[in-house]
Protein backbone atom coordinates (compact mmCIF):
# COMPACT_ATOMS: atom_id res chain seq x y z
CA UNK A 1 0.00 0.00 0.00
CA UNK A 2 1.41 3.47 -0.97
CA UNK A 3 2.04 5.93 1.69
CA UNK A 4 1.43 3.02 4.35
CA UNK A 5 4.01 4.13 7.54
CA UNK A 6 5.86 1.07 6.77
CA UNK A 7 9.10 1.06 9.42
CA UNK A 8 8.17 4.83 10.00
CA UNK A 9 6.72 7.26 12.94
CA UNK A 10 2.68 7.37 13.24
CA UNK A 11 1.34 9.54 15.63
CA UNK A 12 -1.83 11.68 16.88
CA UNK A 13 -1.73 15.69 17.09
CA UNK A 14 -4.15 17.68 19.33
CA UNK A 15 -4.28 20.88 19.60
CA UNK A 16 -3.77 23.54 23.29
CA UNK A 17 -3.50 26.56 24.28
CA UNK A 18 0.04 25.84 25.45
CA UNK A 19 1.95 23.17 23.89
CA UNK A 20 4.86 22.62 26.20
CA UNK A 21 2.53 22.27 28.86
CA UNK A 22 0.41 20.00 27.24
CA UNK A 23 3.03 17.82 26.09
CA UNK A 24 4.59 17.78 29.43
CA UNK A 25 1.45 16.35 31.12
CA UNK A 26 1.09 13.19 28.77
CA UNK A 27 5.26 12.72 29.05
CA UNK A 28 4.50 11.75 32.44
CA UNK A 29 1.31 9.84 31.99
CA UNK A 30 2.29 7.96 29.17
CA UNK A 31 5.97 7.48 30.33
CA UNK A 32 6.86 8.56 27.07
CA UNK A 33 10.00 11.53 26.53
CA UNK A 34 9.22 14.76 24.64
CA UNK A 35 11.50 15.13 22.25
CA UNK A 36 10.68 18.31 20.63
CA UNK A 37 9.32 21.39 22.27
CA UNK A 38 8.97 24.59 20.52
CA UNK A 39 6.33 27.11 21.75
CA UNK A 40 4.11 26.01 18.72
CA UNK A 41 4.61 22.75 18.53
CA UNK A 42 5.48 19.78 21.04
CA UNK A 43 6.02 16.31 21.11
CA UNK A 44 6.14 13.24 23.25
CA UNK A 45 7.53 10.20 21.60
CA UNK A 46 6.87 6.54 22.82
CA UNK A 47 9.91 4.24 23.87
CA UNK A 48 9.42 2.32 21.04
CA UNK A 49 10.58 4.65 18.74
CA UNK A 50 7.10 4.32 16.16
CA UNK A 51 4.49 6.32 17.84
CA UNK A 52 4.40 10.29 18.92
CA UNK A 53 1.85 12.52 20.62
CA UNK A 54 1.84 15.97 19.15
CA UNK A 55 0.77 18.84 20.38
CA UNK A 56 0.34 22.21 18.59
CA UNK A 57 -0.67 25.74 19.43
CA UNK A 58 -4.14 26.53 18.97
CA UNK A 59 -5.25 30.00 21.06
CA UNK A 60 -8.66 29.60 20.88
CA UNK A 61 -8.83 26.10 21.69
CA UNK A 62 -12.21 25.04 23.11
CA UNK A 63 -12.12 21.90 25.37
CA UNK A 64 -15.30 19.09 23.99
CA UNK A 65 -17.83 18.64 26.20
CA UNK A 66 -18.06 14.97 27.97
CA UNK A 67 -20.46 13.45 27.46
CA UNK A 68 -21.42 14.56 24.34
CA UNK A 69 -24.66 17.39 24.29
CA UNK A 70 -26.21 19.00 21.08
CA UNK A 71 -25.00 22.17 20.22
CA UNK A 72 -21.89 21.79 21.99
CA UNK A 73 -18.11 21.49 20.94
CA UNK A 74 -17.94 17.61 20.51
CA UNK A 75 -14.97 15.30 20.85
CA UNK A 76 -13.07 14.86 17.97
CA UNK A 77 -10.47 12.15 19.22
CA UNK A 78 -9.92 10.41 22.66
CA UNK A 79 -6.54 8.32 23.42
CA UNK A 80 -6.88 4.71 25.19
CA UNK A 81 -4.38 3.48 27.20
CA UNK A 82 -4.00 0.43 28.57
CA UNK A 83 -2.67 0.44 32.70
CA UNK A 84 -1.99 -2.28 35.20
CA UNK A 85 -3.71 -1.08 38.20
CA UNK A 86 -6.70 1.46 37.02
CA UNK A 87 -6.56 3.16 40.47
CA UNK A 88 -3.03 3.77 40.60
CA UNK A 89 -2.84 5.37 36.61
CA UNK A 90 -6.40 7.69 37.88
CA UNK A 91 -4.38 9.00 40.99
CA UNK A 92 -1.35 9.52 39.17
CA UNK A 93 -3.14 11.85 36.37
CA UNK A 94 -5.29 13.64 38.93
CA UNK A 95 -1.93 14.57 40.97
CA UNK A 96 -0.28 15.44 37.52
CA UNK A 97 -3.14 17.88 36.70
CA UNK A 98 -5.95 15.86 34.86
CA UNK A 99 -9.75 15.58 36.10
CA UNK A 100 -11.69 12.60 36.40
CA UNK A 101 -15.22 13.04 34.05
CA UNK A 102 -18.62 13.16 36.24
CA UNK A 103 -20.01 10.45 33.25
CA UNK A 104 -17.97 7.12 33.77
CA UNK A 105 -19.98 4.56 30.86
CA UNK A 106 -18.04 1.39 31.96
CA UNK A 107 -16.67 -0.22 35.64
CA UNK A 108 -13.17 -1.41 33.67
CA UNK A 109 -12.55 2.39 32.39
CA UNK A 110 -11.82 5.73 33.86
CA UNK A 111 -12.07 9.00 31.71
CA UNK A 112 -10.66 11.57 32.50
CA UNK A 113 -9.75 15.24 31.02
CA UNK A 114 -6.67 16.84 30.42
CA UNK A 115 -5.49 19.70 31.83
CA UNK A 116 -6.85 21.21 28.68
CA UNK A 117 -10.05 19.29 28.64
CA UNK A 118 -8.98 16.37 26.04
CA UNK A 119 -10.55 13.33 27.21
CA UNK A 120 -8.75 10.14 27.35
CA UNK A 121 -9.50 6.89 29.19
CA UNK A 122 -7.77 4.34 31.41
CA UNK A 123 -8.47 1.08 31.31
CA UNK A 124 -7.37 -2.28 32.49
CA UNK A 125 -8.36 -5.46 30.09
CA UNK A 126 -9.78 -8.85 31.23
Amino acid sequence: MRGRAEGGWWGVVIDAPEPCTLAAFYAEVLGWQVVGDDPDHAVVAAPSGVAYLSVQRSPDHEPPVWPAEPGRQQRQVHLDVEVVDLEDAVSDALRLGARLAAHQPQPSRRVLLDPVGHPFCFYRDG
